[in-house]
Protein backbone atom coordinates (compact mmCIF):
# COMPACT_ATOMS: atom_id res chain seq x y z
CA UNK A 1 0.00 0.00 0.00
CA UNK A 2 0.99 3.32 -0.86
CA UNK A 3 1.45 5.94 1.13
CA UNK A 4 -0.92 8.15 0.07
CA UNK A 5 -3.45 5.24 -0.15
CA UNK A 6 -3.39 5.18 3.87
CA UNK A 7 -6.76 6.12 5.39
CA UNK A 8 -7.10 9.63 6.80
CA UNK A 9 -6.21 10.33 10.55
CA UNK A 10 -9.44 11.41 12.43
CA UNK A 11 -10.40 14.80 13.11
CA UNK A 12 -9.99 13.94 16.65
CA UNK A 13 -6.57 12.49 16.91
CA UNK A 14 -3.72 15.06 16.69
CA UNK A 15 -0.04 14.41 16.11
CA UNK A 16 1.78 16.10 18.55
CA UNK A 17 5.31 16.02 16.90
CA UNK A 18 7.48 14.00 14.27
CA UNK A 19 10.20 12.51 16.50
CA UNK A 20 7.55 10.45 18.99
CA UNK A 21 4.59 10.23 16.80
CA UNK A 22 2.60 10.29 20.20
CA UNK A 23 -1.16 11.01 19.22
CA UNK A 24 -4.22 13.00 21.76
CA UNK A 25 -7.42 13.54 21.95
CA UNK A 26 -9.50 16.60 22.54
CA UNK A 27 -10.65 15.97 26.33
CA UNK A 28 -12.10 19.34 27.37
CA UNK A 29 -15.11 18.55 29.76
CA UNK A 30 -18.61 19.54 29.05
CA UNK A 31 -18.52 22.80 31.05
CA UNK A 32 -22.83 22.47 32.59
CA UNK A 33 -21.94 18.50 34.10
CA UNK A 34 -18.28 19.57 35.28
CA UNK A 35 -19.89 22.50 36.74
CA UNK A 36 -23.18 20.64 38.05
CA UNK A 37 -20.74 18.13 39.58
CA UNK A 38 -18.15 20.42 41.08
CA UNK A 39 -21.06 22.08 42.85
CA UNK A 40 -21.80 19.01 44.85
CA UNK A 41 -18.60 19.03 47.12
CA UNK A 42 -21.24 18.94 50.66
CA UNK A 43 -22.52 22.67 50.91
CA UNK A 44 -25.62 23.29 52.56
CA UNK A 45 -27.08 27.07 52.18
CA UNK A 46 -25.61 28.00 55.53
CA UNK A 47 -22.18 26.61 54.47
CA UNK A 48 -22.55 28.07 51.50
CA UNK A 49 -22.70 31.68 52.56
CA UNK A 50 -20.12 30.77 55.31
CA UNK A 51 -17.59 30.65 52.75
CA UNK A 52 -18.47 33.34 50.30
CA UNK A 53 -17.94 35.27 54.17
CA UNK A 54 -14.41 34.10 54.67
CA UNK A 55 -13.57 35.72 50.88
CA UNK A 56 -15.29 39.17 52.67
CA UNK A 57 -13.34 38.53 56.13
CA UNK A 58 -10.43 38.23 54.43
CA UNK A 59 -10.64 41.52 52.26
CA UNK A 60 -10.66 42.84 55.66
CA UNK A 61 -14.77 43.26 55.70
CA UNK A 62 -16.15 44.34 59.09
CA UNK A 63 -19.93 44.92 57.94
CA UNK A 64 -21.93 41.75 55.85
CA UNK A 65 -25.58 41.60 54.67
CA UNK A 66 -27.41 38.75 53.28
CA UNK A 67 -30.86 40.09 51.85
CA UNK A 68 -33.11 37.76 49.97
CA UNK A 69 -36.56 38.71 49.13
CA UNK A 70 -38.92 35.67 49.58
CA UNK A 71 -42.19 36.57 48.42
CA UNK A 72 -41.75 36.12 44.47
CA UNK A 73 -39.52 33.33 42.60
CA UNK A 74 -37.14 33.00 41.30
CA UNK A 75 -35.68 33.77 44.74
CA UNK A 76 -32.40 36.09 44.26
CA UNK A 77 -29.86 36.32 47.03
CA UNK A 78 -27.50 39.58 47.26
CA UNK A 79 -24.22 39.29 49.85
CA UNK A 80 -22.60 42.35 50.33
CA UNK A 81 -19.62 43.48 52.12
CA UNK A 82 -17.28 46.71 52.50
CA UNK A 83 -14.26 44.64 52.24
CA UNK A 84 -11.36 46.08 49.99
CA UNK A 85 -13.20 45.03 46.86
CA UNK A 86 -11.58 44.18 43.30
CA UNK A 87 -10.58 45.67 40.05
CA UNK A 88 -11.39 44.64 36.57
CA UNK A 89 -8.35 42.46 36.58
CA UNK A 90 -8.60 41.11 40.04
CA UNK A 91 -12.55 40.43 39.37
CA UNK A 92 -11.87 38.54 36.05
CA UNK A 93 -9.22 36.06 37.89
CA UNK A 94 -11.49 35.10 40.97
CA UNK A 95 -14.17 34.20 38.69
CA UNK A 96 -12.17 31.57 36.55
CA UNK A 97 -11.63 27.99 38.04
CA UNK A 98 -9.34 27.60 40.54
CA UNK A 99 -8.47 31.68 41.09
CA UNK A 100 -5.36 30.18 43.70
CA UNK A 101 -3.37 27.27 44.25
CA UNK A 102 -3.84 24.96 47.36
CA UNK A 103 0.09 24.91 47.64
CA UNK A 104 0.68 29.22 47.70
CA UNK A 105 1.60 30.62 50.71
CA UNK A 106 -1.30 32.39 52.28
CA UNK A 107 -1.18 34.89 54.96
CA UNK A 108 -1.98 33.82 58.68
CA UNK A 109 -5.53 35.25 58.53
CA UNK A 110 -6.65 34.36 54.62
CA UNK A 111 -9.12 31.46 55.18
CA UNK A 112 -9.45 30.59 51.74
CA UNK A 113 -7.22 27.45 50.50
CA UNK A 114 -8.82 26.37 46.76
CA UNK A 115 -9.38 29.24 45.24
CA UNK A 116 -12.56 27.87 44.27
CA UNK A 117 -15.10 28.40 47.11
CA UNK A 118 -16.72 31.59 45.76
CA UNK A 119 -17.98 28.94 42.83
CA UNK A 120 -18.41 26.10 44.24
CA UNK A 121 -20.20 27.36 46.98
CA UNK A 122 -22.78 29.52 44.55
CA UNK A 123 -23.32 26.10 41.83
CA UNK A 124 -23.83 24.86 45.34
CA UNK A 125 -26.89 26.55 45.44
CA UNK A 126 -27.56 28.59 42.03
CA UNK A 127 -26.96 27.78 38.56
CA UNK A 128 -26.32 31.31 37.62
CA UNK A 129 -24.91 34.28 39.76
CA UNK A 130 -22.90 37.97 39.05
CA UNK A 131 -20.12 39.34 41.27
CA UNK A 132 -20.06 43.11 41.26
CA UNK A 133 -16.89 44.52 42.41
CA UNK A 134 -15.34 47.51 42.85
CA UNK A 135 -11.87 48.80 44.64
CA UNK A 136 -12.72 50.68 47.88
CA UNK A 137 -13.10 54.36 47.58
CA UNK A 138 -13.96 53.78 43.82
CA UNK A 139 -17.08 54.34 41.94
CA UNK A 140 -17.33 52.08 39.03
CA UNK A 141 -18.03 48.35 39.66
CA UNK A 142 -17.28 45.68 37.17
CA UNK A 143 -19.45 42.60 36.23
CA UNK A 144 -18.83 38.69 35.63
CA UNK A 145 -21.46 36.76 35.50
CA UNK A 146 -21.30 32.13 35.38
CA UNK A 147 -24.61 31.22 33.62
CA UNK A 148 -24.95 27.38 33.54
CA UNK A 149 -28.03 28.26 30.77
CA UNK A 150 -25.93 30.32 28.74
CA UNK A 151 -22.38 27.13 29.03
CA UNK A 152 -24.98 24.86 28.17
CA UNK A 153 -26.11 26.41 25.02
CA UNK A 154 -22.36 27.43 23.73
CA UNK A 155 -20.69 24.03 25.20
CA UNK A 156 -17.40 26.34 25.97
CA UNK A 157 -15.79 27.69 29.05
CA UNK A 158 -16.81 31.44 28.93
CA UNK A 159 -17.97 33.84 31.58
CA UNK A 160 -19.87 37.09 30.66
CA UNK A 161 -19.03 40.02 31.28
CA UNK A 162 -21.88 42.74 32.56
CA UNK A 163 -22.88 45.52 31.07
CA UNK A 164 -23.31 48.89 33.08
CA UNK A 165 -26.67 48.54 31.74
CA UNK A 166 -26.92 45.70 33.35
CA UNK A 167 -25.41 46.23 36.86
CA UNK A 168 -27.24 49.59 37.19
CA UNK A 169 -30.43 47.23 37.04
CA UNK A 170 -28.82 45.08 39.63
CA UNK A 171 -26.83 47.34 42.09
CA UNK A 172 -30.95 49.25 41.93
CA UNK A 173 -32.71 46.09 42.90
CA UNK A 174 -29.81 45.37 45.75
CA UNK A 175 -30.13 48.82 47.25
CA UNK A 176 -34.27 48.65 46.93
CA UNK A 177 -33.93 45.24 49.46
CA UNK A 178 -31.46 46.61 51.20
CA UNK A 179 -33.46 49.67 52.33
CA UNK A 180 -36.88 48.13 52.93
CA UNK A 181 -35.67 46.30 55.56
CA UNK A 182 -34.77 47.05 59.34
CA UNK A 183 -31.57 47.42 61.20
CA UNK A 184 -29.19 48.70 57.82
CA UNK A 185 -25.71 49.61 59.24
CA UNK A 186 -25.04 53.49 59.19
CA UNK A 187 -23.22 54.44 56.44
CA UNK A 188 -22.47 51.25 55.06
CA UNK A 189 -20.97 51.45 51.28
CA UNK A 190 -20.92 47.91 49.45
CA UNK A 191 -17.91 47.17 47.32
CA UNK A 192 -18.69 43.93 46.76
CA UNK A 193 -21.71 42.12 45.82
CA UNK A 194 -22.45 38.53 44.74
CA UNK A 195 -26.13 38.21 43.61
CA UNK A 196 -27.56 34.06 43.39
CA UNK A 197 -30.26 34.27 41.15
CA UNK A 198 -32.60 31.54 41.61
CA UNK A 199 -32.23 28.71 44.33
CA UNK A 200 -32.73 26.00 42.65
CA UNK A 201 -32.63 23.79 45.80
CA UNK A 202 -35.87 25.34 46.82
CA UNK A 203 -37.83 26.52 43.40
CA UNK A 204 -36.98 23.08 41.89
CA UNK A 205 -36.93 20.32 44.61
CA UNK A 206 -39.70 21.65 47.10
CA UNK A 207 -43.35 21.62 46.15
CA UNK A 208 -44.73 25.22 45.44
CA UNK A 209 -46.39 25.35 48.89
CA UNK A 210 -43.51 24.82 50.99
CA UNK A 211 -40.81 26.99 49.06
CA UNK A 212 -41.36 30.25 50.90
CA UNK A 213 -41.65 28.72 54.56
CA UNK A 214 -38.42 26.41 53.91
CA UNK A 215 -36.49 29.20 52.70
CA UNK A 216 -37.54 31.28 55.71
CA UNK A 217 -36.19 28.59 58.07
CA UNK A 218 -33.61 28.26 56.49
CA UNK A 219 -32.18 31.52 56.13
CA UNK A 220 -33.53 33.08 59.66
CA UNK A 221 -33.04 30.06 62.04
CA UNK A 222 -30.63 27.82 60.64
CA UNK A 223 -28.29 30.07 58.67
CA UNK A 224 -28.08 32.48 61.54
CA UNK A 225 -27.48 29.91 63.70
CA UNK A 226 -25.20 28.45 62.04
CA UNK A 227 -23.67 31.93 61.48
CA UNK A 228 -23.25 33.34 64.96
CA UNK A 229 -21.21 29.74 65.71
CA UNK A 230 -18.79 29.55 62.97
CA UNK A 231 -17.70 33.51 62.83
CA UNK A 232 -18.10 34.33 66.59
CA UNK A 233 -14.77 35.26 67.30
CA UNK A 234 -14.50 37.72 64.42
CA UNK A 235 -17.91 38.96 65.86
CA UNK A 236 -16.61 39.45 69.25
CA UNK A 237 -13.08 41.54 68.87
CA UNK A 238 -12.62 44.54 70.22
CA UNK A 239 -11.37 46.59 67.34
CA UNK A 240 -13.33 46.46 64.30
CA UNK A 241 -16.13 43.81 65.34
CA UNK A 242 -17.57 41.87 62.56
CA UNK A 243 -21.34 42.22 62.24
CA UNK A 244 -24.03 40.48 59.67
CA UNK A 245 -27.03 41.01 59.19
CA UNK A 246 -29.50 38.71 57.24
CA UNK A 247 -32.49 40.68 56.14
CA UNK A 248 -34.21 42.80 59.42
CA UNK A 249 -31.87 40.77 62.17
CA UNK A 250 -28.01 41.71 62.63
CA UNK A 251 -26.18 38.38 64.12
CA UNK A 252 -25.57 37.87 67.79
CA UNK A 253 -21.86 35.83 68.65
CA UNK A 254 -22.06 32.69 69.89
CA UNK A 255 -19.70 31.27 72.10
CA UNK A 256 -19.73 27.36 72.89
CA UNK A 257 -17.04 27.90 75.52
CA UNK A 258 -19.23 30.52 77.83
CA UNK A 259 -15.72 30.58 80.27
CA UNK A 260 -17.26 33.50 81.89
CA UNK A 261 -19.13 30.83 84.26
CA UNK A 262 -17.42 30.42 86.75
CA UNK A 263 -18.24 26.47 87.16
CA UNK A 264 -17.36 26.01 83.46
CA UNK A 265 -14.32 23.75 84.50
CA UNK A 266 -10.92 23.94 81.76
CA UNK A 267 -8.65 21.26 81.59
CA UNK A 268 -5.24 21.64 81.56
CA UNK A 269 -4.35 22.42 77.68
CA UNK A 270 -1.64 20.59 75.53
CA UNK A 271 1.01 21.50 72.67
CA UNK A 272 1.38 19.33 70.04
CA UNK A 273 4.07 20.68 67.06
CA UNK A 274 3.18 19.51 63.71
CA UNK A 275 5.60 20.44 60.67
CA UNK A 276 4.63 24.10 60.10
CA UNK A 277 2.44 24.92 62.91
CA UNK A 278 1.71 24.09 66.54
CA UNK A 279 -1.82 22.94 67.44
CA UNK A 280 -3.20 23.54 70.46
CA UNK A 281 -6.11 21.41 72.25
CA UNK A 282 -8.11 22.44 75.56
CA UNK A 283 -10.86 20.21 77.01
CA UNK A 284 -13.77 21.93 79.05
CA UNK A 285 -16.70 20.19 81.03
CA UNK A 286 -19.81 22.04 81.26
CA UNK A 287 -21.73 22.25 84.61
CA UNK A 288 -24.22 19.65 85.34
CA UNK A 289 -26.91 22.68 85.69
CA UNK A 290 -26.43 23.35 81.74
CA UNK A 291 -28.76 20.18 80.99
CA UNK A 292 -31.43 21.33 82.90
CA UNK A 293 -31.05 24.84 81.67
CA UNK A 294 -30.64 24.57 78.18
CA UNK A 295 -33.90 22.17 77.90
CA UNK A 296 -35.94 25.20 79.50
CA UNK A 297 -35.18 27.87 76.36
CA UNK A 298 -31.71 29.63 75.06
CA UNK A 299 -29.29 29.57 77.03
CA UNK A 300 -25.66 29.71 76.92
CA UNK A 301 -25.28 26.25 76.60
CA UNK A 302 -26.13 25.73 73.57
CA UNK A 303 -27.37 27.66 70.20
CA UNK A 304 -31.27 28.32 69.13
CA UNK A 305 -31.62 25.27 67.25
CA UNK A 306 -29.44 23.07 68.79
CA UNK A 307 -28.80 20.57 72.04
CA UNK A 308 -26.31 19.79 74.59
CA UNK A 309 -25.80 16.57 72.36
CA UNK A 310 -25.74 18.02 69.22
CA UNK A 311 -22.94 20.71 70.45
CA UNK A 312 -20.67 18.23 72.30
CA UNK A 313 -17.28 17.12 70.99
CA UNK A 314 -14.89 19.16 69.36
CA UNK A 315 -14.60 22.78 67.81
CA UNK A 316 -11.76 23.43 65.61
CA UNK A 317 -10.32 26.75 64.97
CA UNK A 318 -9.10 27.84 61.47
CA UNK A 319 -7.41 31.62 61.61
CA UNK A 320 -10.39 31.85 64.20
CA UNK A 321 -12.35 30.69 62.46
CA UNK A 322 -14.72 27.39 63.01
CA UNK A 323 -14.31 24.85 60.27
CA UNK A 324 -15.62 21.80 62.33
CA UNK A 325 -17.76 21.38 65.17
CA UNK A 326 -20.17 18.61 66.89
CA UNK A 327 -18.91 15.19 67.62
CA UNK A 328 -15.34 13.74 67.57
CA UNK A 329 -14.34 13.72 64.34
CA UNK A 330 -14.68 9.58 64.59
CA UNK A 331 -12.00 9.34 67.20
CA UNK A 332 -14.56 8.35 69.98
CA UNK A 333 -18.49 7.76 69.71
CA UNK A 334 -21.35 10.21 70.72
CA UNK A 335 -22.92 9.47 74.07
CA UNK A 336 -25.73 11.33 76.47
CA UNK A 337 -22.09 10.97 78.93
CA UNK A 338 -20.36 13.50 76.95
CA UNK A 339 -22.89 15.73 76.07
CA UNK A 340 -20.94 18.47 78.65
CA UNK A 341 -17.29 17.75 76.84
CA UNK A 342 -16.61 20.31 74.44
CA UNK A 343 -12.76 20.23 73.02
CA UNK A 344 -10.82 23.38 71.89
CA UNK A 345 -8.44 22.97 68.71
CA UNK A 346 -6.36 25.63 67.36
CA UNK A 347 -4.81 25.13 64.17
CA UNK A 348 -3.02 27.46 61.84
CA UNK A 349 -3.84 27.31 57.79
CA UNK A 350 -0.27 26.32 56.90
CA UNK A 351 -1.30 22.76 57.77
CA UNK A 352 -4.55 22.53 55.65
CA UNK A 353 -3.29 20.03 53.30
CA UNK A 354 -1.69 17.65 56.05
CA UNK A 355 -5.28 17.36 57.61
CA UNK A 356 -7.19 17.11 54.46
CA UNK A 357 -9.39 20.06 54.75
CA UNK A 358 -11.82 19.92 51.86
CA UNK A 359 -13.34 22.33 49.88
CA UNK A 360 -16.41 23.01 51.56
CA UNK A 361 -14.50 23.50 54.86
CA UNK A 362 -16.89 20.96 56.65
CA UNK A 363 -14.59 17.84 56.85
CA UNK A 364 -10.90 17.40 58.25
CA UNK A 365 -9.04 14.17 58.52
CA UNK A 366 -6.46 14.41 61.65
CA UNK A 367 -3.49 12.31 60.68
CA UNK A 368 -2.37 9.20 62.05
CA UNK A 369 0.41 10.93 64.00
CA UNK A 370 -1.65 13.42 65.55
CA UNK A 371 -4.53 10.68 66.38
CA UNK A 372 -2.95 9.01 69.42
CA UNK A 373 -2.31 12.27 70.95
CA UNK A 374 -5.80 13.52 70.59
CA UNK A 375 -7.17 10.23 71.99
CA UNK A 376 -5.14 10.09 75.33
CA UNK A 377 -6.39 13.66 75.81
CA UNK A 378 -10.27 13.39 74.69
CA UNK A 379 -9.96 9.94 77.33
CA UNK A 380 -8.72 12.93 80.38
CA UNK A 381 -11.79 15.19 79.30
CA UNK A 382 -14.27 12.06 78.56
CA UNK A 383 -13.92 10.78 82.25
CA UNK A 384 -14.47 14.85 83.81
CA UNK A 385 -17.49 15.29 82.05
CA UNK A 386 -18.80 11.19 82.89
CA UNK A 387 -18.48 12.06 86.20
CA UNK A 388 -19.68 15.83 86.20
CA UNK A 389 -23.01 14.10 84.04
CA UNK A 390 -23.23 11.57 86.99
CA UNK A 391 -22.95 14.54 89.57
CA UNK A 392 -25.50 16.14 87.99
CA UNK A 393 -28.71 17.36 90.40
CA UNK A 394 -26.89 17.02 93.10
CA UNK A 395 -26.69 20.96 94.80
CA UNK A 396 -24.15 22.79 95.81
CA UNK A 397 -22.45 21.83 99.18
CA UNK A 398 -19.93 23.14 101.80
CA UNK A 399 -18.79 20.08 102.98
CA UNK A 400 -19.49 20.53 106.19
CA UNK A 401 -22.96 18.65 107.91
CA UNK A 402 -25.88 20.22 108.12
CA UNK A 403 -27.16 20.82 111.77
CA UNK A 404 -30.38 18.57 111.88
CA UNK A 405 -29.77 16.80 108.39
CA UNK A 406 -32.78 14.08 107.76
CA UNK A 407 -31.51 13.09 104.65
CA UNK A 408 -30.15 9.74 104.15
CA UNK A 409 -27.46 10.28 102.14
CA UNK A 410 -24.74 13.37 102.65
CA UNK A 411 -22.40 15.14 100.31
CA UNK A 412 -18.96 15.38 100.72
CA UNK A 413 -16.23 16.73 98.37
CA UNK A 414 -13.49 14.69 96.97
CA UNK A 415 -10.87 14.87 93.97
CA UNK A 416 -13.10 13.04 91.82
CA UNK A 417 -15.75 14.69 92.55
CA UNK A 418 -18.94 14.64 95.00
CA UNK A 419 -19.37 11.63 97.07
CA UNK A 420 -22.50 10.52 98.25
CA UNK A 421 -22.22 9.19 101.94
CA UNK A 422 -24.73 7.61 104.36
CA UNK A 423 -26.00 9.41 107.57
CA UNK A 424 -25.07 7.91 109.79
CA UNK A 425 -28.00 10.31 112.10
CA UNK A 426 -30.69 9.53 109.89
CA UNK A 427 -33.47 8.69 112.81
CA UNK A 428 -34.56 5.07 111.03
CA UNK A 429 -30.84 3.96 110.19
CA UNK A 430 -29.57 5.14 113.92
CA UNK A 431 -32.51 3.19 115.65
CA UNK A 432 -31.50 0.06 113.78
CA UNK A 433 -28.09 0.29 114.75
CA UNK A 434 -28.70 0.73 118.88
CA UNK A 435 -31.47 -2.28 117.96
CA UNK A 436 -29.05 -5.22 116.93
CA UNK A 437 -26.26 -6.92 117.99
CA UNK A 438 -22.07 -6.62 117.47
CA UNK A 439 -22.66 -10.08 115.10
CA UNK A 440 -25.66 -8.63 113.31
CA UNK A 441 -24.09 -4.47 113.17
CA UNK A 442 -20.99 -6.43 111.50
CA UNK A 443 -23.28 -7.67 109.10
CA UNK A 444 -25.13 -4.38 108.35
CA UNK A 445 -21.96 -2.05 107.90
CA UNK A 446 -20.40 -4.85 105.66
CA UNK A 447 -24.00 -4.17 103.40
CA UNK A 448 -24.02 -0.35 104.05
CA UNK A 449 -20.20 0.03 102.94
CA UNK A 450 -21.14 -2.00 99.70
CA UNK A 451 -24.06 -0.34 98.58
CA UNK A 452 -22.28 3.08 99.25
CA UNK A 453 -19.49 1.99 97.43
CA UNK A 454 -21.05 0.89 94.58
CA UNK A 455 -22.98 3.84 93.97
CA UNK A 456 -19.66 5.96 94.00
CA UNK A 457 -18.52 3.72 91.52
CA UNK A 458 -21.70 4.18 89.20
CA UNK A 459 -21.51 7.50 89.11
CA UNK A 460 -17.49 7.94 88.73
CA UNK A 461 -16.39 9.40 91.90
CA UNK A 462 -15.02 6.48 93.96
CA UNK A 463 -11.75 6.45 94.70
CA UNK A 464 -10.31 3.44 97.17
CA UNK A 465 -8.92 4.42 100.58
CA UNK A 466 -6.39 2.74 103.04
CA UNK A 467 -8.34 0.66 105.39
CA UNK A 468 -6.45 1.60 108.39
CA UNK A 469 -7.58 5.44 108.15
CA UNK A 470 -11.35 4.77 107.67
CA UNK A 471 -11.58 0.81 108.46
CA UNK A 472 -13.06 1.70 112.58
CA UNK A 473 -15.40 4.59 111.34
CA UNK A 474 -17.48 2.38 109.64
CA UNK A 475 -17.69 -0.50 112.34
CA UNK A 476 -15.78 -3.11 109.85
CA UNK A 477 -12.99 -4.10 112.30
CA UNK A 478 -10.28 -6.23 111.23
CA UNK A 479 -12.41 -9.17 112.74
CA UNK A 480 -15.27 -7.96 110.73
CA UNK A 481 -14.15 -7.94 107.67
CA UNK A 482 -12.96 -11.76 108.78
CA UNK A 483 -16.14 -13.00 110.24
CA UNK A 484 -17.86 -11.73 106.96
CA UNK A 485 -15.35 -13.72 104.60
CA UNK A 486 -15.49 -16.97 106.79
CA UNK A 487 -19.95 -16.51 106.40
CA UNK A 488 -19.11 -16.23 102.55
CA UNK A 489 -16.89 -18.87 102.69
CA UNK A 490 -18.81 -21.05 104.68
CA UNK A 491 -21.88 -20.05 101.96
CA UNK A 492 -19.82 -21.55 98.86
CA UNK A 493 -17.60 -18.72 97.72
CA UNK A 494 -14.12 -19.22 96.87
CA UNK A 495 -11.32 -16.77 97.96
CA UNK A 496 -11.35 -15.72 94.14
CA UNK A 497 -15.14 -14.93 93.80
CA UNK A 498 -14.66 -12.92 97.17
CA UNK A 499 -11.25 -10.79 96.16
CA UNK A 500 -12.91 -10.10 92.35
CA UNK A 501 -16.59 -9.25 93.41
CA UNK A 502 -16.57 -8.71 97.37
CA UNK A 503 -13.75 -6.97 98.39
CA UNK A 504 -13.93 -4.01 95.44
CA UNK A 505 -17.09 -3.40 97.04
CA UNK A 506 -15.90 -2.65 100.15
CA UNK A 507 -14.00 0.27 98.85
CA UNK A 508 -10.79 -0.86 100.62
CA UNK A 509 -7.00 -0.77 98.58
CA UNK A 510 -6.40 -4.56 98.65
CA UNK A 511 -2.91 -3.51 99.61
CA UNK A 512 -3.92 -1.41 102.79
CA UNK A 513 -5.82 -4.66 104.68
CA UNK A 514 -4.58 -6.40 107.60
CA UNK A 515 -2.26 -9.47 106.74
CA UNK A 516 -4.89 -11.95 108.40
CA UNK A 517 -7.55 -10.93 106.25
CA UNK A 518 -4.83 -11.51 102.75
CA UNK A 519 -3.67 -14.59 104.57
CA UNK A 520 -7.40 -15.83 104.99
CA UNK A 521 -7.30 -14.90 101.20
CA UNK A 522 -5.38 -17.96 100.53
CA UNK A 523 -5.96 -21.19 102.58
CA UNK A 524 -9.42 -23.39 102.68
CA UNK A 525 -11.48 -23.29 105.82
CA UNK A 526 -9.38 -25.76 107.53
CA UNK A 527 -5.97 -23.27 106.95
CA UNK A 528 -4.63 -25.30 104.35
CA UNK A 529 -2.38 -23.12 101.56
Amino acid sequence: MKLSELPASPKHLMTENKTDHACYENADPDPEYLIKSIAEQGYSLETSLTDLMDNSVSAGADRIEVLIRMDQEPFTLFLADNGSGMDRETLRQSMHFPSSSPESNRKVSDLGRFGLGMKTASFAQTRCFTVLSRKKGGSAYHGRTWDVDYLKQKKKWRILINTEEEITALLASYQSLSSGYQNSFEKFEANTIIVWKGLYKFEDYLEETNRQDSLKKEITEVTSDYLSLVFHRFMERKANPLRIRINNTVIKPFNPFPIHETDVRPIEYRHRNFRTDTIKIEGFVLPSRSIDESKQGLTQWTTRNRGLMDMEGMYIYRADRIILFGGWNGIIKKSPKLQLARLRVEVGNSVDHLLHLNVAKSQIVIPYELRQAFLRYISILKGEAEKEFFNRGIRKFSGQKKAGSIQLFERRSSSKGVVLELNADFPILKELRNELTGNQLSKLNWILRMITTSINKIRHVHEDVAYNSTGEEDGLSADSIISGIVLLRENGMTPEQIKKDILPSLGFSEASLPEEIKQLLKTDLHGYQ
